[in-house]
């Protein structure tokens, strides 16, 4: 069982870092893909197409330049010809549902592309074999680059709840309070309602949102999907109170009676 254990670490820690790997080369392709567009550079770019991949043996090239052509003025009319790229993600999907499956080897990258005042996103599947691109085309997404100078700053106020959630931990293992780890469970999970900021978005709120890692969590996989979450630290809160308040004649009088019970 040992064996098989780590047989079984080793082969999805070396399938991480492939895909890790593939995932920067994909991102570097795109690239290499979109300048070729934008160069109206069209049989560069169906040399980066899978052509020889079943999803594609049937794809006449003409045609396929005609697309190209056509993707390119989409891509130009919204955003111009000078654009600047940076990954988001890539994944792969398993679901119960088969429309939701990632075809077999292959991998979705997600890049973005932004121009002085605005930004998109390239959805691009590449074949995991070749490594090179079966579909490429933009998510409906046109936006305003936001301000993430207000982003960062909002999170320094986010990073403020597990450090009080972590002090008040502190004050619970230094007290005289029975069945601390009760104390630590609801100071860890009761953080709720949740307020979240996006970079994109703004702010929203969500009344029943648990944050259980000490009350936050963070994202920042381009513009899009970059968000910072706090939960009001309920928990932390009403054992700081109770902490606070805790009256000395009752803790004199809890020890007393912790030591008569303990003398019977």
């Amino acid at each position: 069982m040992k064996k098989i254990l780590l047989l079984f670490l080793t082969l999805t820690i070396l399938s991480g870092c492939e895909f890790i790997s593939n995932t920067f080369e994909y991102k570097d392709k795109t690239e290499e893909f979109v300048e070729a567009l934008l160069q109206e550079n069209y049989d560069r770019c169906i040399e980066l197409f899978a052509m020889e991949h079943e999803m594609a043996r049937n794809t006449n090239p003409d045609s396929l330049k005609v697309g190209l052509g056509n993707f390119r003025n989409l891509v130009v009319d919204n955003f111009g010809s000078e654009l600047d790229y940076s990954l988001m993600k890539s994944e792969k999907t398993w679901s119960t549902n088969e429309e939701n499956n990632t075809p077999p080897n292959t991998t979705v990258v997600l890049v973005q592309f932004s121009n002085e005042t605005n930004f998109g996103v390239f959805k691009v599947l590449f074949d995991d074999q070749t490594k090179k691109i079966l579909n490429i085309n933009t998510l409906d997404v046109k936006e305003p680059i936001p301000n993430m100078t207000l982003f960062w700053l909002f999170g320094l106020i986010v990073i403020c709840v597990p450090i009080f959630n972590i002090y008040v931990i502190r004050l619970i293992k230094k007290s005289d309070l029975k069945k601390k780890w009760l104390k630590y469970i609801a100071v860890v999970f009761f953080n709720v309602p949740a307020i979240t900021y996006s970079a994109v978005g703004g702010f929203s709120f969500s009344l029943l949102s648990f944050q259980i890692l000490l009350g936050m969590s963070f994202n920042y996989m381009g513009y899009l999907n970059s968000a910072w979450t706090f939960g009001i630290p309920l928990g932390g809160l009403y054992w700081l109170w109770k902490i606070k308040t805790k009256k000395p004649d009752e803790e004199l009088e809890k020890t007393e009676a912790d030591e008569f019970e303990e003398e019977k």
